[in-house]
Formats: C-alpha cells, structure tokens, sequence
C-alpha cells in the first residue's frame, strides 16, 4: 500500500523546515530562489499535494473564507419546506471562487437582531481564522458586524449593500431593477402599478421602493403611495398587503413584489378574489428563484453567484497583496418575462 506524502517528506527530501515548504506552496515572498527550486523537485519528485493545514503553516493565511447568512431566515426557510435557493446560489459562486484559488468557505448563521450578535460573530472568528469575511443580507449592513470587523481589521464584503463606509460593497443595483420591472408594467399600459416592499431590516428594501418611485413619478398617472404595499419577504405579508391593494377604490392592475415568494402570494390572492393573471392583473417578482420559474412568473434576476464570487476574488485577492482593487462593485442583473405579465387589457 502506498505510503501518504506529507509536507515532512517534502522538508526532508528538500532540506528545508516545513514553514520553508510551506511559503513555497503558498508563493510567498522572502524564499531564495535556489531553495524555491529544491522544494518544487522535491515536490515534484514526490508527487505531494498540500494540504490546507500544511499551507497555513506559512502563518500568514488560513485559506478560509467565512459567509455569514441570516440564521432566523434560513432556519425558517429550511422548516417551513418553502426555501429559496438564494443559499445555494450564494455557496455555489463562493465555493467555485475559493477552490480556483485553492480557499475553502465555510456557512455560518447568525441572528443579527440578536443582542449577542457580537459574541456570536467573534467566537466564529476565533474558532476559524478566516482571511475574509462575506456578509450577505441583512448583516451587510449591520453596524455591529460591520464595526466589529474593522476594529479586529478583517477583511470583509458587504453583499447586496450600497452604502458607504469599511469592506468592499458588491450589489446589483437594487434601485435601478425596482425602476425596470417598474417602466416595463408601465409600457404594457399599466397606470396602476403596486409594489409590495420587503423587510425594513434589508437597506435594499428601500433601494428597491425608491427605484418603484422613481418610475411611477414619471409615469402618466403618477406615484399613488397607496399602492405602496407593506411586506417583509413572508408569504403572509405579502398576502395581507394584497387584500388591501385590491379593496382600494381604483385597485391596481399590476404589482411589483420584492421577492418571488411575496409575488406568488400576490399572484394567489388575486386569483382568490376571482382575477385571472395576466389578464386582469400582471406581476413582476424578484430574485427568479426555483419558485418563480415553476409559477411561470416574470421575475428580476438577481445574481447572487455572481456577487458572491465577485466577494470571494476581491477578498482573495486583497489578502494576496494585490493593489488598488474597487472598493464597489456592480454586478449587471437580468429579467426574465413569462407568462405572469401582459398589456393591460389583453384578455
């Protein structure tokens, strides 16, 4: 049976310490360049691949990224059965990223309306030693978080954040999207267009309202605030919201949700006051998850591998010494049209 080649064979046959070999794997600097040449022999001659403990021997990196991920949410998504893939698309652009540059990232969920939040994040820190930490929302714009992670000074990149201040901030226009889905119900001949916003913990919440705003106080009829529907990404939100929508005097014949979940909610609700979609009410939802595919429901694509992934290089990179890298980052989204939405009147 083949013996396991080790970072101490590798020392050995090259005559160096394994902190030596190490800093060669890692391409560090400070090796002279005739030792660097015996450690890759010897590694060549051995056939040794690295591990992830034998390249944190160096000291300087850990190779770990950490993603922290709302835990109420999440849990409450994985119980009900009603999960998005928002998480799987967040681990698969964090994950393939990392294992091209030969990181790994670890998932982790924290409460962030927890009053122990700071404790929670700090014991994570202290039990894995990331290079990088990739907060999504609402934790990218948390302060505690975000003031904890710069008085430890680790790196970090705020997701789905556009506010100013420590970390790279990687986002995908939340505002201008909310302002497309917006301007496409209005150029299908819709003059009442509602919107359903999502949870006031989430800063794009706002962004996504104010791009809402922006297109109806453009439009031929104007910004009617009440059809402005209060949600909070929950299905039951978004239900209620709709139940007032439809008892206004002038009901709206299109609706914008923040979220597919809350847009399938609006899509239901209509159906149970005997309205037919699109024909007597278009939808446009947001994220273009699993859900809002099978429900044929027009939907904002938001790229949520693509953000991450553009979360992990940065962090990579910067902990790799790379110069001058953008501290904001946006990242193009996209819009899918089916069958949830049609001129006013098509039916």
């Amino acid at each position: 049976m083949r013996r396991a080649v080790t970072i101490k064979h590798v020392a050995a046959e090259a005559g160096v310490s394994l902190q030596t070999v190490s800093r060669v794997m890692n391409k560090e600097p400070n090796v002279r360049p005739v030792v660097q040449e015996r450690v890759l022999a010897a590694v060549a001659k051995l056939g040794y691949v690295p591990s992830l403990a034998a390249r944190r021997m160096g000291g300087s990196r850990s190779f770990l990224l950490m993603a922290l991920n709302d835990k109420e949410r999440t849990i409450e998504g994985w119980r009900s059965g009603e999960g998005t893939d928002w998480v799987d698309q967040m681990l698969m652009g964090g994950m393939l990223k990392c294992e091209t540059h030969g990181y790994r990232m670890i998932f982790e969920l924290v409460d962030t309306g927890s009053e122990h939040v700071e404790r929670e994040v700090t014991a994570a820190i202290s039990a894995l030693h990331p290079d990088g930490v990739i907060l999504t929302p609402p934790h990218s714009d948390n302060p505690v978080i975000t003031g904890l992670l710069s008085k430890l000074g680790l790196p970090f990149a705020r997701i789905g954040s556009v506010a100013t201040g420590d970390g790279f901030s990687i986002s995908m226009d939340d505002g201008k999207a909310a302002e497309f889905a917006t301007r496409r119900l209005l150029e299908l001949g819709h003059t009442r267009v509602a919107f359903i916003t999502g949870s006031d913990q989430y800063v794009l919440s706002g962004a996504r309202l104010d791009g809402y705003r922006e297109a109806m106080r453009s439009s031929i009829g104007g910004l009617d605030e009440a059809l402005i529907g209060r949600g909070d990404f929950s299905y039951e939100s978004a239900v209620d919201a709709m139940e007032t929508l439809l008892a206004l005097p002038s009901p709206p014949t299109a609706v914008v949700a923040s979220n597919d979940r809350m847009a399938l909610a609006a899509l239901r609700t209509a159906e149970k006051h005997g309205l037919s979609v699109p024909q007597d009410l278009s939808v446009i939802s947001f994220d273009n998850t699993p859900l809002a595919r099978f429900a044929d429901m027009s939907s904002v694509v938001q790229p949520i591998a693509e953000m991450t992934s553009t979360a992990a290089d940065l962090l990579i990179r910067f902990k790799s010494g790379v110069p001058e890298l953008p501290d904001s980052s946006v990242v193009a989204f996209d819009f899918v049209e089916r069958g949830s939405t049609a001129a006013k009147g098509a039916g």
